[in-house]
């Protein structure tokens, strides 16, 4: 049976000075914030409660990481973000595209995609 996990890839660099600014950012101009998929997971104070029960009942293991994080765990070529892979036995798949990321603006939408794009690959 094959491990299977998805990798989610944040638009941001890790750090606490990295996060102060990304949070100041968010609330200053946040139509201008780069990562979108910290836009719709993510409030002032943390991760959405909704969006962390959401990934703990999906039935598969899940990773969450800052850019450079992935570059460092991953063989990384400059690449857009945010991304999300399905890593199998250690070979990456996009899951989910930064295009498909920037157009979903609400969380609920970005539960539904990554439901819809599990049940395509008979994970759900």
């Amino acid at each position: 049976m094959s491990q299977r996990k998805l990798v989610f890839v944040y638009n941001a660099d890790s750090g606490t000075l990295n996060a102060l600014k990304d949070a100041i950012h968010k609330i200053v101009r946040p139509s201008t914030y780069p990562c979108s998929l910290c836009a719709v997971t993510y409030g002032n104070l943390g991760m959405k409660n909704e969006w962390k029960t959401f990934v703990n009942e999906l039935g598969i293991s899940v990773e969450f990481l800052h850019r450079d994080e992935f570059c460092e765990q991953y063989d990384c070529t400059d690449g857009k973000y945010p991304v999300a892979f399905m890593n199998e036995q250690g070979k990456l798949t996009e899951f989910i595209s930064t295009e498909e990321f920037d157009a979903t603006t609400k969380l609920d939408a970005l539960m539904d995609l990554v439901k819809t794009k599990l049940h395509q690959q008979g994970l759900n």
